[in-house]
């Protein structure tokens, strides 16, 4: 069958149309803009804050539960929730009133306190990994994990998917060629700063292609495989059914440690996707939401794995080991874990965002089904995207390949004007306990006007895709 065309002279004016919409509803916006521009490096405190697609960054007055008002006043459905940092809603009062309880009771003593046994406890029964560390973002709990795999196994070589994403640890900045399946692994060109070439220790294949790992696990040079469970940062890919089970069985023949990465997989459900799997991970990596969206990051291991790394820390020399920092598990951040994992994200909240997700899922499908669009929209629990493909990608180069930039920013940016925001990178929907129906219905609303706008047939001059099956 064929499928309606969007022309890229349609996409453009929508750009420009929306970005000067943007400027004329956003004074403050902007007069803040020129001011920061003063003080910080690409205007904006960190310059993931400049990605998305507006003229001038959006500047957030105050936010609670699933909503966040900018500084000129407009109120937003915010559908990106922090990239997952706020999965469980913006400020949850539980966690508030937590933050507020021990902010005069101190902040960090490099000491444990009373909520640490707490977290635990809660950690080890919700994933079911008897022992955890801390580290302070998802990014440094990454880096520990695969130290400590290197020194366990006493393997140099770690493993990983095209498309992966496990934060900024250099290790994983490894790419295939898209245009070249296969020509050899390369170091990833947009990495800035990198002084060797990453090749030399990562090795990575396909997502979902179990042959192409066990090829390379049967050598026995990997100290581990360290991989989401789905990956989430490239555009949505599910697992295949059975490949995370014959992962597992490949990791155990080869004596290689299977790390997951649960950082964005935690929607998947109350234990994230490893609570969906029949077996555990040897390591298992959380962030962003762990804490109720504070700084914090937890890692936990077998008792098997512990046991070695109590082994390889006691026959190694006095000194630092480089795994962990001054603030992991300070005392405002376990005050604050083991709120979150006791009162906010609980079985029937999960229960509760993956149930919204699934209406606005499905509302996505409705639509791109009735506005005749080769896309799809692929769901994990609490998180979905709407993917410019006709089916769901079944791996990194396939995600990749179904984005196109020009045609993100438009949509987000149309979005965005209409009080609806989903995350700047691709096109990810996050759901929390405050998303109401209400929030999906403006979403839903604003995203249809958005197709309406897109498949005008009068604008068809250069059309961007026509499939036929």
């Amino acid at each position: 069958m064929s499928y309606a065309t969007i022309a890229r002279n349609t996409i453009a004016n929508m750009a420009k149309r929306e970005a000067d919409a943007f400027l004329a509803a956003h004074p403050r916006s902007a007069a803040l803009a020129a001011q920061t521009n003063q003080s910080y490096l690409f205007g904006v405190p960190l310059h993931w804050m400049a990605d998305w697609g507006t003229p001038v960054p959006l500047f957030v007055s105050h936010a609670q539960g699933a909503r966040f008002t900018c500084v000129d006043g407009h109120e937003y459905s915010d559908f990106c929730l922090g990239d997952t940092g706020a999965m469980f809603g913006h400020s949850p009062p539980a966690v508030a009133h937590a933050l507020t309880a021990q902010a005069s009771k101190g902040y960090t003593t490099m000491l444990p306190t009373a909520d640490a046994a707490i977290a635990g406890q809660a950690l080890t029964e919700r994933f079911g990994l008897p022992f955890w560390q801390l580290a302070t973002t998802a990014t440094d709990a990454n880096r520990f994990v695969v130290r400590w795999a290197r020194a366990i196994t006493q393997r140099k070589k770690i493993l990983v998917f095209d498309g992966c994403y496990h934060g900024t640890i250099d290790d994983v900045f490894v790419d295939l060629d898209p245009a070249n399946p296969d020509a050899p692994p390369s170091t990833r060109a947009s990495l800035l700063g990198q002084v060797y070439d990453l090749t030399q220790f990562t090795d990575v294949v396909e997502f979902n292609d179990i042959e192409a790992v066990r090829a390379k696990l049967v050598s026995r040079e990997f100290a581990c495989v360290l991989t989401e469970p789905a990956l989430t940062n490239c555009g949505m890919v599910l697992p295949a059914d059975g490949f995370l089970a014959q992962l597992r069985e490949a990791c155990t023949q080869t004596d290689t440690l299977l790390i997951f990465d649960e950082t964005h997989t935690i929607s998947a459900g109350y234990a994230g996707y490893t609570g969906l799997c029949d077996f555990l991970p040897d390591m298992l990596v959380a962030g962003k939401a762990i804490a109720g969206g504070l700084p914090c990051a937890v890692y936990g291991m077998s008792a098997s794995v512990a046991q070695r790394m109590r082994t390889a820390k006691e026959a190694a020399p006095a000194g630092h080991s480089g795994i962990g920092t001054t603030l992991s598990g300070n005392m405002i951040t376990m005050a604050l874990l083991a709120v979150n994992l006791k009162q906010v994200a609980t079985a029937p909240a999960f229960d509760l965002i993956i149930a919204q997700q699934s209406k606005l899922s499905q509302g996505l499908r409705a639509l791109i089904a009735q506005y005749n669009l080769p896309w799809n929209v692929t769901q994990l629990g609490a998180r979905s995207e709407f993917q410019f493909c006709l089916h769901s990608p079944t791996n990194g180069r396939e995600a990749q390949a179904a984005m196109d930039g020009a045609l993100e920013q438009a949509v987000h940016l149309y979005l965005l004007n209409r009080g609806v925001m989903i995350t700047p990178f691709h096109n990810m929907t996050l759901v929390c306990p405050d998303t109401t129906d209400a929030d999906i219905a403006r979403f839903l609303a604003a995203f249809e006007q958005c197709l309406i706008e897109l498949t005008d047939a009068q604008n068809q001059n250069y059309c961007i895709k026509m499939v036929q099956t």
